[in-house]
């Protein structure tokens, strides 16, 4: 089958387009390069076009008529650039988010798997949020992913088309293949800050934040392989339809669905992790927590085992080692200056 993703061209899309190739099926990927790397398109099919730009994704659907869904991964990603760029990301992530699900409905193709974020949620007693947990997206980054929700909501309710959100916790790890992964030159994941003071492309890792309300006052996240997540969006697009009549077939044609571990770890285990697998300590040193920061949550990750027939396979040492190993790699495969 055939399946069209926005932002195929970075760390996730990548590596759900990788994921898709190995189970037999056809990644099409759309992607301006703004912050997508075209090395990782090597060898798939491609079109360099914003997802706004109507004409190309019109061609896109001339060229293949058969493309069975959309993953909607393209967006600005980084919480505390959001802080200071409000403008760019509401552009970015709403504004053309919003024409791209008005071409797919005019197009005939009403199938949406949208990549959002567990930035959405409040703070909970105990951390581990369910899909029906209080929503407070803190950053206009979070607040762009809330928003398209929203969107796609009342695009699925009133114009017939069915929308998966998927509510991302935290994808570290690469590729095990290492055909891609954390690709920025200055990354701002956390994993990627880890292996750069690893291997000496940064100085020092900074714990940001230690006084939040967890069992060490470092925040606490949930921490999954992205190759785990990319399994996910292959279950769900692979079985669309079946993912809804699951779920008693919502009359708003709409479905939020997590994808974490279940498993909350924090800031400071993580680096005692990561120092564990690297063999040796780091460089570290604790800060104040960066604009839009919050002090974390855990997936209950339940639904996405009764909707989609999913559970996460790799453990947070494996995500270690692939983002070690990407580390690497990426500094050969890139060709920037570290």
């Amino acid at each position: 089958m055939k399946f069209l993703i926005t932002g195929g061209a970075g760390f996730i899309g990548s590596t759900i387009a990788s994921a898709m190739i190995d189970a037999g099926h056809t990644p099409i990927i759309l992607d301006s390069l703004i912050t997508g790397r075209k090395e990782f398109t090597r060898d798939r099919i491609f079109y360099h076009a914003d997802i706004a730009d109507t004409a190309a994704v019109e061609q896109i659907f001339r060229d293949h008529p058969d493309i069975q869904a959309t993953i909607h991964c393209a967006a600005l990603i980084i919480v505390p650039e959001s802080t200071a760029m409000p403008y760019e990301y509401y552009r970015e992530n709403v504004a053309k988010s919003i024409e791209l699900f008005h071409t797919l409905n005019r197009l005939g193709y009403k199938r949406v798997l949208f990549s959002s974020s567990a930035s959405v949620y409040d703070l909970v007693p105990g951390f581990m949020v369910r899909e029906d947990s209080p929503l407070r997206p803190d950053s206009p980054y979070a607040r762009t992913k809330f928003m398209m929700e929203m969107v796609l909501r009342d695009f699925c309710t009133a114009y017939g088309m069915k929308g998966i959100a998927l509510r991302y916790f935290n994808p570290i790890g690469a590729d095990p293949k290492m055909r891609s992964g954390i690709h920025v030159p200055k990354p701002s994941l956390v994993i990627a800050k880890l292996v750069d003071t690893a291997q000496g492309r940064q100085e020092t890792f900074d714990i940001t934040g230690v006084d939040w309300p967890t069992r060490d006052g470092s925040g606490i996240r949930d921490y999954i392989h992205v190759w785990d997540l990319a399994q996910a969006h292959l279950k769900a697009v692979e079985d669309f339809d079946g993912v809804f009549e699951r779920a008693g077939d919502p009359q708003d044609n709409y479905l939020v669905i997590n994808l974490g571990t279940g498993n909350g770890v924090t800031v400071k285990e993580l680096v005692s992790a990561f120092e564990k697998v690297y063999g040796r300590p780091i460089n570290k040193r604790e800060c104040p927590p960066r604009p839009g920061d919050v002090a974390g949550a855990f997936a209950n990750n339940d639904r996405a085992r009764q909707l989609i027939g999913w559970q996460p396979q790799l453990s947070i040492e494996q995500c270690i080692a692939d983002a070690l190993k990407w580390g690497e790699t990426r500094v050969q495969m890139l060709h920037y200056d570290e």
